[in-house]
């Protein structure tokens, strides 16, 4: 259905993301087959108030680079987001207003060593090559739009997990260094190095919080819009990981953390099933059971799940809408 549906009415007008003139070189083991298929432009001018909530879940977060970029197409641009882990990176897209930023990158280059693989490991310590993703994806290939993104009038927040406390903190866009914030809030424990951030390890948000939604709450935002990346009835299993009670020992709060985020997870997916049924939250999930794992290599699984958000959003577009209006 997903392949039947993709190259219907997703084409706008618009300036090519990259510049054709630079040539950083071809990713290792090549791109996803339809990369040309994927929109590109500007978001219009147009604002709702509320609130976006952003999940995680590594490469299950095409499928909400899917639905972000089905919704800014549409001109639904939500003023205010919070990410955490890949829907961080997420964030940083959609606040810019960039159709087609995050995708192109992901289904373009995540075989490409330096941003996945031996090289970001060696660079950055991590399975994520930040520094190729900054200063050549990013500086040069696919570059932001700073002055939109840098706007003061729309706020992004990050999740990140403090490894002391063992607490998911919110730095926003304009009170830190996004850059490094980003990086903490995407670093997959266990084989990668924690982000020191003015002397205190930070580790991945979703360490500690898997879905952002509480902070949406903390900041009193009457219109909420979450996007997970799992269908409704998946829950988490909630045993206690003996590794992270070995790995992490020397930091108890952030193991506690740790081994209560599944529980967590179940307990905010079911009250996010309640709160959209009676109208109060709006929650966008996969339609489809999402077969895509955490480190995702497959290129066509990847691309496809891209295309279930885009469609999934793109069939509900009048009911967000009316969500946000009334």
């Amino acid at each position: 259905m997903i392949m039947e549906e993709k190259n219907k009415d997703i084409r706008i007008k618009a300036e090519p993301l990259a510049d054709p003139k630079y040539k950083p070189g071809k990713p290792e083991k090549g791109t996803y087959s339809g990369i040309k298929d994927i929109p590109t432009g500007s978001a219009g001018d147009t604002v709702y108030e509320g609130c976006i909530v952003l999940e995680g879940g590594g490469w299950r977060g095409l499928y909400t680079l899917g639905v972000l970029d089905a919704m800014m197409m549409n001109d639904i641009n939500i003023r205010n987001a919070v990410g955490i882990s890949a829907g961080a990176l997420s964030a940083l897209g959609y606040i810019a207003g960039q159709i087609g930023w995050g995708a192109t990158i992901d289904l373009r280059y995540r075989h490409d060593k330096n941003y996945v693989g031996l090289g970001a490991m060696r660079k950055d310590h991590g399975v994520t090559g930040f520094t190729y993703l900054y200063e050549e994806l990013i500086g040069k290939e696919i570059p932001l739009d700073k002055k939109r993104l840098n706007d003061p009038a729309r706020r992004l927040a990050v999740g990140i997990t403090n490894m002391i406390t063992g607490k998911t903190e919110y730095p926003e866009k304009g009170q830190c260094n996004l850059s490094a914030v980003i990086r903490a809030s995407a670093t997959v424990p266990y084989v990668s190095r924690p982000v020191v951030i003015a002397g205190v390890p930070y580790l991945d948000g979703g360490c500690s919080t898997k879905i952002p939604y509480p902070w949406a709450v903390s900041e009193g935002f009457k219109k909420i819009v979450v996007v997970k990346t799992r269908e409704w009835n998946y829950r988490r299993k909630e045993d206690e990981n003996r590794i992270v009670n070995r790995m992490y020992r020397k930091y108890p709060e952030f193991v506690e953390a740790m081994n209560a985020a599944n529980a967590d997870f179940n307990r905010m997916t079911d009250e996010l099933e309640k709160l959209h049924s009676e109208g109060s939250v709006y929650v966008i999930a996969p339609s489809e059971p999402v077969e895509v794992s955490r480190f995702e290599g497959d290129m066509e699984k990847l691309g496809d799940l891209y295309w279930l958000g885009f469609n999934d959003a793109k069939s509900q577009l009048v009911a967000i809408r009316g969500y946000l209006t009334v």
